[in-house]
């Protein structure tokens, strides 16, 4: 039922992101200018922030399949409203709907851990987060070929594929019992270890700040236009998808969790170093190399997350996970966007820093493994 699980997770994002490339344009079409622009894009990350640990906490107690399908069906709802959107606040509204239903990509994830069971945690991470970049890959490609229909046309396509969605995901996924039926053992507090959302919000904020800024710094560097770096940023979205979905789980089932995780934070630190100062071809694969350490921290520290107290839990630690993660994707733009503004290599700098904080931070795993948790599970 794991790889319907993982179908799943890509038609939601995919209907999601089909309206990417057009919503700058109806933003200035309902009056916007580029402050609107980033109060938009902003909310979904807010909202999916302040939701994915409240649904991840009702995950627990009602269970997964129930909380993912209420997901999905939001999901539809969300981009039926921006479709419909008239008005600016409107499509603030839907983009607000969008961010707090993909807080269920934490529920996803606990789903997919628990029927995957310690020894195949990892794999199944990396194969939810391979689906998650595949179809950020996809949907705005589709997307931008979907753009001369429209804005509200493109809107109500993803609905309809959101609807698809759900109907085929409450037809095949399995029903499964709530893991902490009296909500007793998951109160409204942090029960992640704080050395893991840390690791988390570094990893993305390097991540997302190295994607803000590589078309100014590859623009500097060498003149690069919008077809070179888009075609660069989708190399860097592919080897994630592949780094994610093929190799992560054989290399934790080998390394471990932690070693893997360490390797890939040093990928990304030595990647985010070098990039300021390396011509076309060493730039290009500098970017690769720092999205496969991306691939390699973030499937690996969700195994981690899921591994790191009781099953009636999961879903709550789960969707703390998410939530930083959510944090990180608000704050790492705005914060690279003004460093590059005062020198080139600070943001990439910063994001070597944090690169390095996650090593420091999955180490302490070594040492504190919860009962019943498999070594290098995969």
């Amino acid at each position: 039922m794991r790889p319907a699980l993982y179908a799943t997770v890509f038609v939601d994002l995919l209907g999601f992101t089909l309206v990417l490339p057009s919503l700058p344009f109806r933003v200035v079409e309902l009056g916007g200018d580029a402050l609107w622009l980033g109060v938009v894009l902003t909310m979904y990350s807010v909202c999916q922030a302040a939701a994915a640990p409240v649904l991840g906490r009702l995950a627990d107690r009602h269970g997964r399949r129930r909380l993912l399908l209420l997901g999905l069906g939001g999901s539809a709802a969300s981009l039926a409203l921006m479709g419909l959107a008239d008005a600016l606040w409107l499509l603030l509204v839907a983009r607000a709907v969008a961010g707090a239903c993909g807080g269920s990509i934490g529920v996803a994830q606990a789903f997919a851990a628990e029927l995957a069971g310690p020894a195949g945690r990892t794999r199944a991470m990396g194969h939810v987060g391979a689906a998650v970049g595949l179809a950020f890959t996809v949907g705005p490609a589709l997307g931008a070929l979907a753009a001369p229909l429209g804005f509200a046309t493109t809107a109500y396509l993803g609905a309809g594929l959101a609807l698809a969605n759900l109907a085929l995901a409450a037809a095949v996924l399995p029903a499964n019992p709530p893991a902490n039926p009296s909500g007793a053992a998951a109160p409204h507090r942090r029960v992640a270890p704080l050395p893991l959302l840390l690791a988390g919000f570094a990893a993305m904020a390097a991540f997302v700040g190295m994607e803000t800024t590589v078309a100014f710094l590859a623009a500097a560097r060498f003149g690069a236009g919008p077809g070179l770096v888009g075609v660069l940023l989708a190399l860097a979205g592919l080897t994630l998808v592949i780094v994610q979905g093929l190799l992560v789980g054989p290399a934790a089932r080998r390394w471990g969790e932690v070693g893997v995780a360490t390797v890939g934070a040093a990928a990304m630190a030595a990647g985010l170093l070098a990039m300021p100062v390396l011509a076309e071809v060493p730039f290009v694969v500098a970017v690769l190399v720092v999205s496969a350490g991306n691939g390699l921290v973030t499937a690996t520290v969700a195994s981690l997350l899921a591994g790191a107290g009781p099953p009636e839990q999961l879903g709550a630690r789960m969707g703390q996970g998410q939530s930083a993660a959510a944090v990180a994707r608000a704050a790492g733009p705005l914060a690279s966007g003004a460093l590059f503004g005062v020198a080139m290599a600070m943001p990439y700098l910063l994001g070597a820093l944090l690169s390095v904080g996650v090593a420091a931070s999955v180490s302490t795993r070594r040492a504190r493994r919860p009962a019943g948790s498999v070594p290098g599970a995969a």
